[in-house]
């Protein structure tokens, strides 16, 4: 297949339609397999994926050492194709408990020095805060970051998981190219203030749990068993009634994707890439077989019957729970 490609806002790179997300290579979901994971970055990479996504706080620095190994072990005319998205400041401890963000300017600087060490790169294409610091004003954390770009350190600038008002003040400050935030059938709130303000602004969007964390993959089945350091053995989402309810609007939706011969993954991936050109949907596969799956989506075309169909099985808003938990949902500027 011949990878089609969208570009991020009015100043950011040209990326693959669909990108990687490497979060759970590194923990989060339970065990990983390092050697798979690798090998499923490479087939990423072989299949025409340019667009790898991490945070320096995944498994404590875990994730970008994982991208370099995959990076310097690969071909390198696909090498030199990689696009790396960084989100940093999330303070984290041994233990692994959250303790909020950091994104003052000296740590702007700091978080990217360790995270070039970590990558072993000479620069970061796309560096955002992964949440807003509240302590800091956005325009100190954007300016840090353009200070960064000017220096050739970064290319480009991201937001993640803020409102309006912020994207405005960011935007206000330095080119932005993207926001990142979760965008799915059943996580829909950025349809209602934050995408036309991108919109007016010229910024994208990558948008991450296009599955909804396998919720809807359509994989799940309410009787699996979920380890203690699974975020989703936390998330309200997959609790008691809520995962009941949750499953089955999976099961309404898989009824369309046998229509279409495609699976539920595939036609919930299709949804959010049908949302326009300014979206890319960030899939985290684990293995070259979820990767498989996950790229036979682009594939998919949904017509404005498909559409209505869709919207008729997964109304928004038919999620039971919120996507966090509540201590977590606090920290959510875009939220607000």
């Amino acid at each position: 297949m011949t990878m089609r490609t969208r570009t991020l806002g009015t100043t950011g790179p040209q990326v693959s339609a669909l990108g990687l997300g490497c979060m759970g290579m590194s923990g989060m979901y339970g065990e990983a397999d390092r050697a798979e994971s690798i090998a499923t970055i490479h087939a990423a990479l072989e299949a025409g994926v340019t667009l790898l996504d991490t945070g320096d706080f995944y498994g404590m620095g875990h994730n970008e050492l994982l991208i370099s190994e995959a990076l310097r072990t690969a071909p390198a005319a696909l090498r030199e194709n990689a696009l790396v998205s960084v989100k940093f400041g999330a303070q984290r401890d041994p233990d692994g408990a959250w303790h909020g963000y950091d994104a003052r300017p000296a740590a702007v600087k700091t978080w990217a020095a360790y995270s070039l060490q970590r990558l072993g790169v000479d620069h970061i294409d796309i560096y955002r805060p992964a949440r807003l610091d509240p302590q800091v004003p956005i325009e100190e954390t954007v300016g840090a970051i353009a200070e960064l770009v000017e220096k050739g350190y970064v290319r480009h600038i991201g937001l993640s998981e803020v409102g309006p008002e912020t994207i405005r003040r960011a935007a206000a400050t330095a080119p932005i190219a993207d926001l990142q935030i979760e965008y799915a059938l059943i996580s829909r709130g950025p349809e209602r203030e934050i995408l036309p303000v991108l919109r007016e602004l010229g910024i994208s969007v990558t948008a991450y749990g296009v599955l909804s964390r396998g919720l809807i993959s359509g994989h799940l089945t309410a009787g699996r068993s979920l380890a203690a350091d699974d975020f989703r053995a936390h998330s309200p989402r997959f609790q008691g009634e809520n995962l009941q309810h949750n499953l089955a609007l999976v099961e309404s939706l898989r009824k369309i994707a046998e229509q279409k011969g495609v699976t539920v993954a595939q036609i919930a991936i299709a949804w959010v890439a049908s949302r326009g050109d300014d979206i890319v949907p960030l899939v985290g596969a684990r293995t070259r077989e979820r990767l498989g799956e996950a790229l036979g989506a682009l594939d998919v075309t949904l017509d404005a019957a498909d559409l209505a169909a869709i919207e008729d099985a997964v109304p928004a808003d038919a999620a039971a729970g919120e996507r966090y938990p509540t201590h977590q949902m606090a920290m959510l500027d875009s939220e607000r």
